[in-house]
């Protein structure tokens, strides 16, 4: 099936009076400096990033919460909004009215309303829908995914709107990996939806030690990117858009920044170095590579899947062994180069662009971050579950990452990422300013407030 209509160019209870107060985040090491005039900033290594807590994610003394601790940074406190709405929750949206939507794996879309105003919702409704994982709110339609299409529904006074969804765009094909449609709007009205590849690294023999890549990788044509379309036309098929990022493995999290007519996104970097190449990679380094990169990309850009993969440590580009690559060599060709390397295999999920003066600085205009954590650090201990604010000015890093809440996963060291309580998932901000996290283990819906809100 081909796609392209043009060329590319590239269970708690609920505690209501629950709010953590927390402490500062430490930092550890230093960094080097961001370029932020140029299209392509400098990308920080793995070793270099201050404000981030230990790669085993282990988090900074703070309140107990349950049988661990989250904590967020001072400045500002964490409470419960839901207890738990079921397991694989996924993305959420929150409406100008405060309601908020749940997308949940199962095809379950749940509406959540605090009725008293005291930041704990009270009213819950739940109906089938095609969602799996995104929800999205734009224009007075509540736009959702699920692995095969996006559709709408136009929302009204009640909380959860019946009726029938209109497919907006449909007849994806099924994939059994990495196929999240999630999606992103831009300020025309214009809908993006990553495609991803149902693929580790294209290899001839999918996951077989030693087995080489795709000389070229089909799999690009139909998949491996991020393709555009028209938001508000119903019926579509994935021939009625066109490629406008490629090289993308899976970018669940991204957003598109109106500033600088771009998508801000995180790819899921590839896996398996060690057990496929063991000649070329020990478990230690496999725990390490590659790192889940972050980036700017505007039309035409290749991100460099599955051809390469970013080493964080030293801060470069190299050859993917599918492709030749030794764990040193690099492409001949070139790539875009990501604005910032996060450590390997956390899973960037969720990506939503803070702007709030009212809150605690530096957190007043960036990128706020979900990392689901990872699975492929085995036998090293797992990493991630946190959230990371990222400080950017018109779609320009201009600051270290800080950790913004950390604690989920309530046990340390993380040995698989079913001994973790809480899984963040997804990122939203209400009309008050207050922030929502998801959580894909209970379903449990966090909410974080500035202490002057």
């Amino acid at each position: 099936m081909r796609f392209l209509a043009v060329p590319f160019f590239s269970k708690l209870s609920v505690i209501s009076a629950l709010s953590v107060s927390l402490a500062a985040l430490s930092a550890c090491g230093a960094s080097d400096p961001q370029n932020v005039e140029a299209t392509t900033e400098v990308a920080t290594s793995v070793e270099a990033i201050p404000q981030l807590a230990g790669d085993a994610g282990s988090a900074p003394t703070g309140a107990v919460y349950r049988v661990g601790e989250i904590t967020v940074p001072a400045g500002f406190q964490i409470s419960v909004f839901h207890e738990g709405v079921g397991e694989r929750a996924r993305h959420i949206a929150v409406r100008d009215n405060g309601d908020l939507f749940v997308a949940r794996l199962d095809g379950t879309l749940i509406a959540l309303r605090d009725t008293n105003g005291d930041g704990v919702a009270d009213e819950k409704r739940e109906r089938a829908a095609p969602i799996s994982t995104d929800v999205e709110i734009r224009d007075g339609w509540l736009y959702i995914s699920d692995r095969v299409s996006v559709s709408r529904i136009q929302l009204s006074d009640t909380l959860l709107p019946d009726g029938e969804f209109e497919t907006v765009i449909g007849g994806f094909p099924e994939e059994r990996q990495h196929a999240d449609k999630n999606f992103a709007f831009d300020e025309n009205g214009n809908i993006y939806v990553n495609i991803g590849a149902p693929a580790n690294a294209c290899q001839v023999e999918m996951r077989t030690p030693g087995s080489p890549g795709q000389v070229p990788c089909g799999l690009l044509e139909n998949y491996a990117g991020i393709w555009k379309f028209n938001g508000s036309v119903s019926g579509q098929t994935p021939e009625d858009g066109y490629r406008f990022v490629t090289g993308t493995r899976n970018a669940i999290a991204m957003k598109w920044h109106s500033g600088r007519g771009g998508l801000l996104l995180a790819n899921h970097g590839r896996d398996q170095l060690s057990s496929l190449f063991p000649d070329l990679f020990t478990d230690e380094q496999s725990a390490l590579l590659p790192a889940e990169e972050f980036h700017f990309a505007t039309e035409g850009a290749d991100i460099g899947w599955p051809y390469t993969y970013y080493d964080p440590a030293h801060s470069v580009r190299r050859l993917a062994p599918e492709y030749g690559g030794d764990g040193e060599n690099l492409p001949d060709e070139t790539y875009q180069e990501p604005i910032h390397a996060f450590p390997a295999h956390w899973a960037p999920n969720d990506l939503i662009l803070i702007e709030n003066a009212a809150l605690t600085a530096p957190f007043t205009k960036g990128a706020l971050i979900a990392f689901h954590g990872s699975w492929n650090r085995a036998p090293q201990p797992q990493a991630g579950y946190r959230v990371v604010f990222v400080p950017m000015d018109e779609g320009r890093i201009v600051g270290d990452p800080v950790d913004f809440a950390l604690g989920f996963a309530m046990v340390d060291p993380v040995d698989s990422p079913g001994d973790a309580i809480h899984r963040p998932m997804g990122l939203a901000t209400g009309p008050d300013g207050a922030i929502y996290i998801s959580d894909s283990r209970q379903g449990t819906i966090f909410r974080v407030t500035a202490d002057n809100q």
